[in-house]
């Protein structure tokens, strides 16, 4: 996965907040290829199950909490390596 792509599953993130709001609650979204892949109560619980079954910097973690706050911190699970 690229930036393009973690950017994409971003703006989907963007597109959909209210919906992924009324669904999913104040929950950390796990986000692939602009699809929501798990909903965890903290942002590490979500690393952590995520990289269970997916590559680090294959996937973002969003805070979903119905408010601005939660998309004008972006963290991405990009790998350097």
């Amino acid at each position: 996965m690229s930036r393009s792509d973690q950017s994409k599953d971003y703006q989907w993130f963007l597109n959909n907040y209210n919906e992924l709001y009324k669904k999913y609650g104040i929950a950390f979204l796990v986000i692939k290829n602009e699809d929501v892949i798990g909903s965890y109560s903290t942002y590490a619980e979500g690393v952590k199950e995520a990289s269970k079954c997916n590559e680090l910097g294959t996937f973002i973690v969003q805070c979903c909490n119905g408010n601005e706050s939660a998309y004008t911190n972006y963290i991405s699970s990009l790998n350097f390596m």
